[in-house]
């Protein structure tokens, strides 16, 4: 399994791109999603909510469970991943591409948050 170097970790396995105008790109890892097993739902923050980090935000059905979602950041939803929505599987088959879940406008970002290598030994443990 390789983690993206350019993107950040967090403990509740969620990833988070690099701010572009300061808009980050959320999506579960590949590790999550394998731990899911087949997503069959995903329920996402709505465009214009503010999510907080740590909180839930969503949630993710899979065939084996449900899942909460979690933000890595606070900040203000900008968009969300309407394919992912229609095809959930997305999540397995792309999670670090056109698996992404939504889009937010950061306000604050928790200093926790890991490298890949961070949580590559985060996930070993």
């Amino acid at each position: 399994m390789s983690n993206p170097q350019q993107l950040r970790y967090s403990k509740e396995h969620e990833w988070l791109s690099a701010a572009e105008d300061g808009v980050s790109t959320v999506g579960i890892t590949e590790f999550a999603a394998n731990a899911l097993g087949d997503v069959v739902y995903a329920q996402l923050p709505e465009v214009g909510s503010t999510v907080t980090a740590g909180e839930s935000c969503g949630e993710l059905e899979s065939t084996k469970s449900v899942s909460d979602l979690y933000s890595p950041v606070t900040g203000e939803v900008t968009a969300v991943n309407e394919d992912v929505v229609d095809d959930p599987s997305l999540v397995n088959s792309a999670p670090f591409e056109g698996g992404w879940l939504f889009k937010v406008r950061v306000a604050e970002e928790p200093a926790d948050l890991l490298s890949a290598d961070e949580y590559v030994a985060f996930t070993a443990g």
